[in-house]
């Protein structure tokens, strides 16, 4: 930042004398600090930025987490390192980062399991309106509804015809109580009238493993995971979640297009950081997503993981969390999952 010389600055504030010493002392001393913050603005950040993540390294999330980290110490020009905060579905993380201080070096790399787990978890008290900033969305990616071969299940009407003529017969496979292949389950059921029954697992990993043993013959899965399955036949796809076909199985149509209308359960992912942050600070971290989002190693780095771009500013990030926690909670209300 450059300042003026004193004198010039004296004889500006102090025309002939016309204003005291002090009060020229005054002024000189505001300048000076209103262009150091000013500065220590246009810097930002000034320290490395920690991204908080609610996962175990290794995962998608902490993939993903690691990926945009890295497009956007590139656009910034200071280090983004991730910290895994595991535990309580992501609460821990989100906890942490609400309590953090809010000067833009702490963010959270937030999913649709934080938004669920505002209704899931009565007793939770952290709520993205009272105690997060919208930064913006980062990517998404559908889940696929799979049946093991030996089902007689080639579309969707073919599964709810055939669950409604088995009301409470059919059990599927969940990577755990509140999670998006449990609660995708449960929306289907909810919209289409049939009774799909949960087998809760603790991880997605034994899902798969049963599920081409064919001991378990339906599932909502996420699509990275089983994509090759779904290629070379050992598993069925029967549609994807998303409201356009996904297009890492584009042969499949979505399952709102096979007729249950208003069916969408995208797994995204975004930015968040404390409330209170100050809005150029905002910005500023948005405007460098953007970026890292335009780059070409990470828009790779994203289909290889199976996401595409979920390009949203702060606003419209804002919005689609508010919307997607209110749809979700009326789900965990119908399931009766609230603890």
């Amino acid at each position: 930042m450059h300042y003026p010389p004193i004198h010039r600055t004296l004889h500006a504030v102090c025309p002939r004398g016309a204003r005291s010493a002090a009060s020229a002392a005054a002024v000189i001393a505001f300048a000076i600090v209103a262009g150091t913050a000013a500065q220590a603005q246009a810097t930002h950040p000034v320290k490395p930025v920690k991204l908080v993540v609610g996962f175990a390294p290794g995962g998608p999330t902490d993939i993903l987490a690691r990926v945009i980290g890295a497009g956007m110490s590139k656009a910034l020009g200071e280090q983004f390192y991730v910290e895994n905060r595991t535990g309580a579905g992501g609460n821990i993380a989100t906890e942490a980062v609400a309590r953090a201080e809010p000067d833009g070096h702490t963010m959270q790399l937030t999913l649709m399991t934080a938004a669920v787990n505002e209704s899931l978890f009565k007793n939770f008290k952290i709520r993205f309106a009272e105690h997060f900033e919208p930064v913006g969305g980062i990517a998404q990616t559908g889940l696929v509804l799979l049946v093991h071969p030996s089902l007689e299940v080639h579309s969707v009407s073919d599964l709810v015809s055939l669950a409604k003529s088995n009301p409470g017969e059919l059990l599927y496979a969940t990577a755990g109580a509140g999670t998006s292949t449990h609660l995708a389950a449960e929306l289907f059921n909810s919209i289409t009238g049939t009774k799909l029954m949960p087998v809760h697992y603790k991880g997605g990993g034994e899902t798969i493993k049963d599920l081409l043993s064919g001991e378990m013959k339906i599932m909502f899965s996420t699509i990275p995971p089983v994509l090759s399955f779904a290629k070379d036949g050992r598993l069925r796809g029967i549609a994807t979640t998303g409201l356009k076909r996904d297009p890492a199985l584009p042969e499949l149509p979505t399952v709102a297009e096979a007729g249950v209308a208003g069916f969408d359960v995208p797994l995204w992912f975004g930015l968040v950081v404390p409330k209170g942050t100050p809005r150029s600070i905002v910005e500023q971290l948005a405007a460098a997503l953007e970026k890292a989002l335009a780059m070409p190693d990470v828009q790779e780095a994203l289909a290889k993981q199976g996401f595409t771009a979920m390009k949203m500013g702060p606003e419209e990030f804002g919005r689609f969390y508010v919307a997607e926690a209110a749809k979700w909670a009326k789900v965990v209300d119908a399931v009766g999952l609230g603890r």
